[in-house]
């Protein structure tokens, strides 16, 4: 499981036993791997304190759980706390009205206090263990000022443990007290609130201590001098404070409530701040002539990434909403007690979704906020920095925001982990990000409850300029009258108030695909399934906040998980496609809790041949198929652990698959949210189409993503996207030109453009001359200057895909014009076929290839092409080999290519021409390298990088077809063109994750000499597609420079080839493995569609996991591999987690000496009664994975039954399919 919520390692503390000795000791968040350690310190005091605990199963339910670890790693200490009590004395979503009932001088609220359900220590350690980690807890949830345990009245906590509560006293008439006593730690024993003042000149030499332990940033900002005049010079304008500790200073902050507020209206989004102005009449906050937010919008259907156009069509920018705000609408007045003696207003009401527009509103009020100019604090109390606003906002009663500006490169601190961070710009130049705080934000009074009727006109209020306010109160409605769906799904609605004003909504209900979930996203790397109950998880609908109290998310969304009795809440995001119309059938409303929540990696999925696996086929709940959505998380255990925000500005250009995931492997880091990714594109992000659609056909497959797997990473969520070209990059300024318009910032650039088929140049050859190919190779121009005919297309992407279907549907599926087809890469022949899919006669399409540049062909296998060339000349396309485009329209610059000359080795040929395909040859465009070249990176064919991704500029990084490595490390041909670009992107993305995450454990130094090397990439190269004739082709290789495939390989030095069918039959399998007898190569070509992402999990894989491969084609048991891969036993090898089995079988194999194992070299016995019997310790590993994953995998019996048969062979257990198959005839049976 991911453990990002467990890293928090915290500095070492000396603690003391009863007996006077002592051990350094760290506290950090419990893992799963402690439990054992944990029921170890168990003792007496346990059982009866606590009751009967399984450890594993109160820590799924924990909110937080510490762990006291020594010098050695060994676990001294042990607490979990829950939001609700630790007997069952009440209810847990009721106990707050129960201790009100039953205690005097109760303070406590669901906000601020925590029930310990369990504590251990080493013998004699417990006070010095307790008293360690209430410190450690009080530090990690700022919130929390008690905690409580009950006890059984007749019970005692350890002798150790007697000053560490104290017992609450019960009200008169309780007779609670007879069954249990409730004992209370405060948060001031161990770590106070602060004291907060003015600061005056003495101050000074206090503060530089600390000031020395801070950034270079904050040093080279403000120098000694500057500090001390803020010490000094203070007025009604400046102001400074410190916050003691003791008598000392240990914290400073200066204000200034001068504020430039027209930069920050320029370079922020700050809608939903009323512009930091007062409310004025004559304020231009909307465009008169548009009418409200269409509920049909599509934006008004994703997530907390809404849509808005920042040029007139040439971008496209989503950005990040982090809450669904107020803006300008009724005003409620809201008293603040407890902040100061001011009434104040707050817009209680109107949440507006950003609209797509370009307009700004103007707002005439004065200036309402003041800013924080210079903030540090003792590291020792930075989880109190909240103290300081309850006393800076009454040095400026006039203003309800506090704001404060902190560089991109500085990690989000304490402080303003509680402020809301506004949208910036996309092309904001200010280099920092703006945070706010309303002064309402300061009330401690916020309460969740479950929704009633009267709450109806509240939230009403709240919500009205939603776009799907109307899905929210109906679903709202639904609760109150009948608690359930029409489909009889249980429904609950909770509402968040504060002095009985309602500031959030929220809507969920039973989650009843939890089985669909959990067979189809990695669900598991947060949590232990089977610790939570069916009911226990939900189903977030609807989530809405006022951003004033936008710091209570996770509060808010732990109240629902106490008050609705759930362990877990679920949020999809469905794709959107064309027109902006959304595809879901459920309207789920944006929830400004998605950056609380974790995105959730889905899972590759088994292709099941249902019909061979009949009755032992998995359930309709796993297998069935529905539309795809990008699944998001939040459980008990993550409501109180906060994700690393990382405001580093990183710009990608190119939406190519390097840079999708590159992106994809930033965005599901669970403990890192990255605000400020954006994607520069020329077509925007991909996978915005129906599923399905025909003009994908035209370019062959890589299979690295696919529109599922879009859908299923809903990138929008989470990137900003602009629309344009890069045209140029300012490495000084540190900015991208886009369409020589726009600029976008950036602090670390990332260059995946990839190379495109170019449009092609004609040579200029006079025809009329007859000149042959040998007289005009040599004058061939490498790139076309001139006007781009309309009807000459080049495709590099599913939208060019999309326009050229488009065009040829009215221009030529319906006319009598010919087709040019002009290349010699594999996408000539998908092109073909899906212009004859499309209706387009074959005498129409003519065929033309340039000489090949070397001995390898596209297809690079002779009875493939074969097959190609029978199924083009049975179409009636036209195939003309080794030519050269000489002209269009007799050598004119044309609007139109009505007609294409060719020169060849013999004589010219002259075509009519209605529309043009070039694919004759890929290289970087050409604006790409001008804008790389003017900005003097180094350029040698291709980007120069290293093997760490850099280029010369260490701002800049770069990967895919783009780049080339530097000469120094004398490579050759190799490039990342010759790898997957899946697995670059995820190295690239690992690369840079060095930089950004404060939890990565660096590697140990690597031996010398190593930075001479470049990086080993394993993944296989894939390309499927249609081929003519309505062949389906797959080819899947591992990384090597191409050489041609039908040379005669000799088996001890290459491995063996095994082919079944033929391809002009349409069922030619053609498998090689390499001489360890790993399969390197698989080739499918087949009349029949197959599945491919099961074939991909062979790549790689011993011959005797594929049941004994060689040994049953030697024996002739295999005729067609096919049919071979889709019996029951090769279920196993298709599955996701068959990888982790694999792994833990090899770490068996090397640990220890394994009784029964045959030597590898020997045969299997021919006889299945001679076979050893499987030995324990490879059995155990293969049973457990079965049961554990009995939910995809039922065609195995987990165990061997009366009559069954005998065990399998030690080579049979590992694959962990073998002998296992129950039903379904076939090899493996």
């Amino acid at each position: 499981m991911f453990s990002f919520f467990l890293v928090a390692v915290c500095k070492m503390t000396t603690i003391t036993s009863s007996r006077g000795n002592t051990e350094v000791v760290s506290a950090r968040r419990t893992e799963s791997h402690d439990v054992s350690d944990i029921i170890g310190l168990f003792n007496y005091f346990t059982e009866a304190v606590f009751g009967r605990i399984d450890v594993m199963y109160l820590l799924e339910k924990s909110n937080l759980a510490l762990t006291l670890c020594n010098e050695k790693n060994e676990v001294i200490g042990h607490a979990a706390f829950l939001d609700y009590p630790n007997w069952n004395v009440t209810d847990q979503s009721d106990w707050e009205s129960f201790l009100r009932e039953n205690y005097i001088n109760n303070k406590c609220t669901p906000l601020n206090t925590l029930f310990m359900h369990l504590f251990v220590a080493k013998e004699d350690y417990a006070a010095g263990c307790s008293q360690e980690i209430f410190r450690r807890a009080f530090i990690t949830v700022p919130e929390l000022h008690f905690i409580l345990l009950f006890i059984p009245a007749d019970e005692n906590l350890e002798p150790d443990m007697g000053n560490v509560f104290e017992k609450m006293m019960t009200a008169p008439g309780s007779v609670v007290d007879k069954n249990f006593t409730l004992l209370v730690c405060p948060r001031h024993w161990y770590h106070p609130q602060l004291y907060i003042r003015k600061a005056r000149l003495e101050d000074y030499e206090d503060l530089m201590p600390i000031w020395t332990r801070q950034s270079e940033t904050l040093k080279e900002t403000y120098s000694e001098y500057f500090r001390a005049d803020l010490l000094e010079c203070q007025d009604e304008e400046n102001q400074a404070v410190v916050c003691e500790d003791g008598d000392t200073a240990v914290g400073f902050m200066s204000l200034c409530s001068q504020v430039n507020i027209s930069l920050f209206q320029e370079c922020f989004d700050l809608g939903p701040f009323h512009g930091l102005c007062k409310p004025h009449p004559e304020g231009i906050l909307k465009m008169p002539q548009k009418p409200s937010i269409q509920e049909d919008e599509d934006k008004s259907n994703q997530t907390s990434q809404e849509a808005e156009s920042v040029s007139s069509g040439n971008f496209e920018h989503i950005h990040d909403q982090d809450a669904a705000v107020q803006k300008d609408g009724a005003v409620a007045e809201l008293p603040l007690d407890d902040v100061g003696n001011k009434d104040f207003k707050a817009s209680a009401v109107p949440l507006l979704e950003t609209e797509q527009t370009g307009f700004h509103p103007v707002y005439r009020g004065a200036s309402n906020a003041f800013c924080i100019g210079l903030f540090f604090i003792d590291k020792k109390h930075e989880s109190r920095s909240l103290d300081f606003l309850h006393y800076v906002f009454k040095l400026f009663p006039d203003k309800d925001f506090c704001v404060i500006l902190v560089p991109h490169h500085i990690p989000e601190f304490h402080l303003i982990q509680s402020f809301v961070r506004v949208v910036p710009s996309c092309t904001s130049k200010l280099g920092h990000e703006l945070y706010v705080f309303h002064r309402a934000g300061l009330l401690k009074s916020l309460n969740v409850r479950k929704a009633t009727t009267n709450d109806i006109l509240g939230v009403e209020t709240l919500i009205k300029t939603l776009s799907l306010n109307e899905s929210i109160l109906n679903d709202l409605k639904i609760f109150t009258v009948a608690r359930r769906d029409p489909d009889g799904t249980p429904v609950q609605a909770f509402i968040a108030e504060v002095l009985d004003q309602i500031v959030g909504i929220s809507v969920i209900r039973d989650e009843m695909d939890i089985e669909y979930i959990r067979s189809h996203y990695n669900i598991e790397d947060f949590i232990h399934f089977n610790h939570h109950q069916q009911e226990e998880h939900g189903h977030l609908y609807h989530f809405v906040l006022n951003p004033i109290f936008c710091h209570y998310t996770k509060h808010f969304l732990k109240e629902i998980l106490r008050l609705a009795h759930k362990s877990s809440l679920y949020y999809p995001i469905y794709p959107q496609y064309v027109e902006g119309t959304f595809q879901n059938p459920c309207a789920h409303s944006l929830t400004s809790a998605l950056h609380y929540m974790v995105p959730v990696r889905p899972r590759r999925q088994i292709v099941y041949p249902l019909e061979e696996l009949g009755i032992n086929a998995p359930s309709e709940q796993v297998s069935k198929d529905q539309l795809s959505y990008s699944l998001n998380h939040i459980n008990r255990k993550l409501v109180l652990a906060s994700k690393v925000s990382i405001n580093t500005r990183i710009v990608v250009v190119g939406a190519s698959d390097v840079g999708i995931s590159f992106l994809e492997t930033l965005v599901f880091c669970p403990h890192l949210k990255f605000n400020n990714l954006t994607l520069i594109s020329i077509h925007g992000l991909p996978g915005k189409d129906l599923q399905g659609s025909e003009h994908r056909r035209f370019l062959i497959n890589s299979h690295c993503f696919n529109d599922e797997d879009y859908a299923q990473m809903s990138l929008c969520s989470w990137v900003n996207v602009v629309v344009g070209k890069m045209t140029g990059i300012n490495r000084a300024a540190k900015y991208v030109v886009v369409s020589k318009e726009k600029e976008i910032p950036y602090d670390y650039l990332v260059l995946c453009t990839g190379q495109k088929y170019q449009v092609v140049s004609p040579t200029g050859a006079d025809i009329s001359k007859l000149p042959t190919n040998t007289e005009v190779l040599s004058k061939r121009p490498r790139r076309y200057t001139g006007k781009v005919p309309s009807n000459h297309f080049t495709l590099n992407d599913d939208q060019d895909c999309l326009k050229a279907m488009h065009w040829l549907k009215e221009n030529v599926v319906n006319s009598e014009g010919n087709v040019i087809v002009y290349g010699n890469t594999i996408d000539i022949y998908t092109t073909v076929e899906t212009l004859l899919s499309l209706g387009i006669d074959g005498s129409r399409i003519h065929l033309v290839q340039p000489p090949l540049s070397s001995n390898v062909t596209c297809l690079n296998n002779n009875e493939i092409e074969s097959a190609v060339r029978e199924a083009l000349s049975k179409a009636g396309v036209s195939v003309y080999y080794d030519s050269i485009l000489a002209q269009w329209n007799e050598g004119d610059d044309p609007d139109l290519i009505t007609c294409a000359a060719f020169t060849t080795n013999r004589k010219p040929l002259k075509l009519q021409c209605s529309a043009f395909f070039s694919f004759a040859y890929r290289t970087v465009d050409y604006e790409t390298f001008k804008a790389i070249n003017d900005a003097c990176l180094v350029f040698d064919g291709r980007l120069v990088i290293d093997n760490e991704f850099r280029t010369n500029d260490v701002s800049i990084r770069a990967a895919g077809p783009l780049t080339k490595y530097s000469r120094r490390y004398c490579v050759g041909e190799w490039t990342h063109s010759n790898f997957n670009s899946k697995e670059v992107g995820c190295e690239l993305a690992a690369s840079m994750l060095n930089l950004f995450d404060p939890t990565h454990q660096p590697f140990s130094k690597p031996p010398e000499g190593t930075d001479r090397f470049i990086p080993i990439y394993k993944s296989c190269i894939i390309k499927g597609g249609v081929l003519p004739g309505g062949y389906n082709y797959l080819h899947i290789s591992k990384p090597e420079i191409p050489a041609c495939s039908d040379l005669e390989l000799a088996p001890c030095d290459h491995g063996m080839e095994i082919i079944t069918g033929e391809a002009r039959h349409g069922n030619y399998f053609r498998m090689r493995t390499n001489k360890h007898s790993m399969v390197e190569s698989i080739t499918c070509f087949s009349k029949e569609p197959f599945p491919v992402s099961n074939y991909i999990c062979l790549y790689g894989q011993h011959e005797r996991l594929l049941n004994d491969l060689y040994y049953r084609w030697n024996e002739g048991q295999i005729t067609d591999l096919y049919s071979y891969f889709r019996e029951p036993w090769s279920m196993a090898i298709y599955h996701d987690r068959f990888i982790d089995l694999k792994k833990e079988l090899r770490q068996i194999l090397m640990s220890e000496q394994v009784p029964g194992l045959p030597p590898a070299a020997e045969p299997p016995p021919e006889d299945p009664e001679e076979q050893s019997p499987c030995p324990p310790p490879l059995r155990e590993p293969v049973l457990r994975y079965l049961r554990r994953h009995r939910y995809h995998l039922p065609m195995y019996a987990p165990a061997r039954t009366a009559g069954a048969a005998p065990p399998p062979t030690a080579g049979e257990t590992a694959a962990g399919e073998r002998g296992a198959g129950r039903g379904g005839g076939g090899h493996g049976a």
